[in-house]
């Protein structure tokens, strides 16, 4: 049962930091925090999220929640409702690992998503396995169809990044940019200028 009053302050401190680094003058960057079904499923999730946001003063549009396809199964239609509601909050949703598990296009049908992440199973072996790199053209051609941004999860090496820059993956995250690193190393990141 510790995941909830885990997760509020993860989502608190999450929004509090990104608020501090907007007030100190650095760029807005929208932040991302894990959510998983047992808070979504909690009676009061939007008004805590609601009340995180009013607490911290961070805008909506600068917090994005991810969910898993395995937590979208969970209950669709109860899902889904909650999702509509963050999103006219202004709550961007992303669709993390997706591929795995419970893939199925009715997720991005029925629910608000933003942000679809290709899981990095499909990203490690992109330039050797033509299965895989076949997965990931067709997960991003379906992605901007939908008008919705693609983000590759685990990116290692420069081959990865040059195959997908080359197929217009939107956002690319992994170990190639930076491992997980502190507040004070990340402000350093956020000093310098955008490649």
């Amino acid at each position: 049962g510790l995941i909830i009053p885990i997760g509020e302050w993860v989502l608190r401190t999450a929004c509090r930091q990104n608020k501090l680094w907007q007030d100190a003058g650095y760029q807005p960057i929208r932040v991302s925090v894990n959510i998983s079904a047992v808070q979504l499923m909690q009676e009061n999730f939007i008004d805590m999220v609601s009340d995180v946001l009013r607490e911290t003063n961070l805008s909506p549009e600068y917090l994005e929640l991810e969910i898993t396809e395995s937590v979208a199964a969970k209950n669709p239609e109860f899902i889904s409702s909650i999702l509509y509601k963050l999103k006219e909050m202004g709550v961007h949703i992303a669709l993390d690992d997706f591929g795995t598990g419970y893939s199925s296009l009715n997720y991005l049908k029925n629910f608000p998503i933003n942000n679809l992440k290709i899981d990095k199973s499909f990203i490690q072996d992109i330039d050797t396995n033509s299965t895989n790199a076949s997965i990931v053209t067709i997960i991003l051609t379906i992605g901007h169809s939908l008008k919705l941004n693609v983000t590759a999860e685990g990116v290692e090496n420069e081959i990865q990044y040059d195959i997908l820059k080359k197929e217009c993956c939107d956002l690319i995250q992994g170990f190639l940019f930076s491992k997980p690193v502190s507040k004070k190393e990340f402000e350093l990141l956020l000093k310098k200028p955008a490649d």
